[in-house]
């Protein structure tokens, strides 16, 4: 292993897609740029996303796809580098990419061809990555800039940019480093939850959907005016799909969920023409039909009594079309950063300059990418937001 420089213009730490972007955008300028990182390789969670294929942006990305304590902050970063010019780079260098569903973008073959692409375009504007390098301490110079001590020895720049990432996975090697950066120079943090991360039930929810587990189901699921439309899934722990996790960044503990189980369908109008037309079948029979055999079973078991349909008033078949297209749960909790996509909260943006993310009270330190109070939904949203804000310290640093 090479010695490390005893000068850098940028020192960047954290070697995932904001940093590298940021990396590229400032070698780019000319910049003589350095990045470091604790890990033994870099873009870890680029290679695991969506599946093993990376969704690396949103066709439809805009600013109302993020949450912030100031949701204005993402605009200028957002409108600035577009998911149209990361999917520019990415017809540049010839890699085969499909929109899944909702414009999200996937790699035909694999994350690493988009891992592969970065590291070609850091090679082509010479930024030197280094990994294994634990950050022991960050000091400021009395002539302006900063001077990084790692395990690797001392590197002095004129900017910093923190590209650390946030709490989730922590077994891919997240910390709260980034955090304790801010702190050290007097930056306020908002609080920090898990993000797009799968809920866990009660027992005796478990045991109910027991049979269901593995299963998914299309679902509209409500909570705190915000509301989604994809799959449920279930799960041994409780409730996951893409549904979930994107409503799981809008709960709070204690919060009841809302599910239409039937998103599809006006079911009372429904079940009166099916008492018109097959008033001997089983309610449990019908509800199969729109669902599944087994969905129907658990439901009819353990919440809605199953009749013939010439059974039922229409008061009754009212009342189990209301239950079921506004279907009511309270998570016990969400099974935490350990499965979490992404952290919610972070370095409070109004500490930063939304067009260079540079720290106000603090010239020439820069925070991009998860470590900062934007999370964007499930999708490609959070790619953009590290593309986009790392181009924007990169074009300044």
């Amino acid at each position: 292993m090479s010695q490390l420089p005893t000068h850098s213009d940028v020192i960047i730490i954290g070697a995932g897609a904001a940093g590298l972007m940021c990396a590229i955008t400032a070698g780019r300028r000319g910049r003589k740029v350095l990045v470091l990182d604790h890990a033994n390789k870099v873009g870890k969670k680029i290679l695991m996303s969506g599946g093993g294929r990376c969704n690396f942006t949103n066709m439809y990305a805009e600013p109302g796809n993020y949450l912030s304590a100031n949701p204005h902050f993402c605009k200028s970063a957002l409108s600035r580098y577009t998911q149209w010019d990361f999917i520019g780079m990415v017809a540049e260098h010839g890699v085969p990419y499909h929109e899944k569903t909702l414009g999200q973008l996937f790699c035909d073959n694999k994350s690493q061809d988009i891992l592969d692409m970065l590291l070609r375009e850091c090679d082509k504007s010479e930024a030197d990555i280094r990994t294994h390098c634990e950050i022991l301490a960050i000091k400021t110079k009395e002539d302006g800039g900063f001077t990084v001590s790692s395990n690797q020895g001392e590197v002095a720049c004129n900017s910093l940019v923190i590209a650390t990432g946030g709490l989730s996975i922590p077994t891919m090697g997240a910390t709260g480093f980034g955090y304790q950066v801010a702190t050290q120079f007097g930056l306020s943090l908002k609080p920090r939850t898990p993000g797009l991360v799968p809920f866990t039930l009660g027992q005796s929810h478990l045991d109910k959907f027991a049979p269901l587990v593995g299963s998914a189901v299309d679902i509209n699921v409500e909570c705190n005016n915000q509301s989604f439309r994809e799959a449920l899934l279930f799960t041994h722990r409780g409730i996951s799909g893409p549904a979930i996790l994107q409503i799981s960044s809008y709960w709070q503990p204690g919060d009841t969920i809302t599910i239409n189980w039937l998103p599809n369908l006006q079911l009372n109008d429904f079940l009166e023409q099916m008492k018109r037309e097959r008033p001997k079948t089983e309610l449990r029979t019908i509800l199969g039909e729109l669902l599944t055999k087994k969905w129907a079973q658990v439901f009819c078991e353990h919440w809605i009594e199953s009749k013939p349909l010439n059974q039922l008033s229409g008061q009754e078949l009212q009342k189990i079309a209301d239950r079921l297209h506004a279907w009511q749960i309270t998570p016990a909790a969400t099974e935490g950063y350990r499965t979490a996509e992404v952290t919610l909260g972070g370095v409070d943006v109004n500490e930063l300059s939304s067009k260079t993310m540079e720290a106000k009270k603090q010239m020439g330190l820069y925070f991009i990418g998860e470590v900062v109070d934007v999370t964007g939904w499930l999708g490609g949203f959070n790619f953009q937001w590290a593309w986009a804000s790392g181009y924007a310290a990169g074009e300044v640093v």
